[in-house]
């Protein structure tokens, strides 16, 4: 008997900055644009489980730390001029982990077991690295936006690999989220990110506590 569909998951536009318009992209006012990723029915039956869990745990965890990464600058740094700038790349991985609570559901993924522990070491390396300046909390958001979206090519060449018809929905949003998570690195070194002291000792430190993290979320 085939399996029944999950119940159908709300739909959202997603405000982002202005970006080219492609697939699933509509202008709106003020020169944006608005992705709508939209789940109707998830149809579980065929699918690869043991990958999308994996994938959606992780990037779930990824989202979560990342929230707390940028809570923690602003604790420090929100009042400073380059509050706004983080308050910007905050408002997106809202949204971003907003939409993974929802791809949870959907595909009834459980979250990692880690999640305290990223809600507080995500906290403490935003709130650490805020605390070294300006410069500093744009090289730790260098330094894990290159490993985030390192980490979604990583899915998207798994998720193309598996049926790119089949994972049509997943693959659209973790393109999206990659491209802006490849924007917030880009304005860290825009803020010169580079610039901070022994920034390649940190940015190596951060990034080696990413590949952990990521290895312990997809399995734990």
């Amino acid at each position: 008997m085939a399996a029944a569909a999950v119940p159908a998951v709300r739909c959202s536009l997603l405000q982002r900055r202005p970006l080219r318009c492609g697939p699933g992209l509509r202008p709106v006012p003020g020169g944006g644009a608005a992705l709508r990723l939209c789940s109707t029915r998830v149809a579980r039956e065929g699918i690869n489980k043991p990958v999308i869990d994996r994938i959606i745990r992780v990037d779930h965890a990824g989202e979560y730390g990342a929230n707390r990464i940028y809570a923690g600058q602003m604790a420090v740094l929100g009042r400073s001029s380059v509050g706004p700038v983080i308050q910007q790349m905050w408002n997106q991985e809202k949204i971003h982990l907003k939409k993974f609570n929802e791809l949870m559901v959907a595909y009834r993924v459980r979250p990692t077991v880690l999640l305290p522990f990223w809600n507080v070491a995500g906290f403490v390396l935003g709130a650490g690295s805020a605390l070294l300046g300006k410069k500093g909390a744009m090289a730790c958001t260098v330094a894990v936006e290159e490993s985030i979206s390192e980490h979604y090519n990583n899915q998207i060449r798994t998720l193309i690999e598996e049926d790119p018809e089949k994972y049509k929905e997943l693959l659209q949003v973790i393109k999206q989220f990659r491209d802006e998570e490849q924007e917030h690195h880009d304005i860290g070194l825009e803020h010169d990110a580079e610039a901070t002291p022994a920034y390649s000792v940190l940015k190596t430190a951060i990034q080696l506590g990413c590949k952990a993290a990521i290895f312990l979320s997809e399995r734990i």
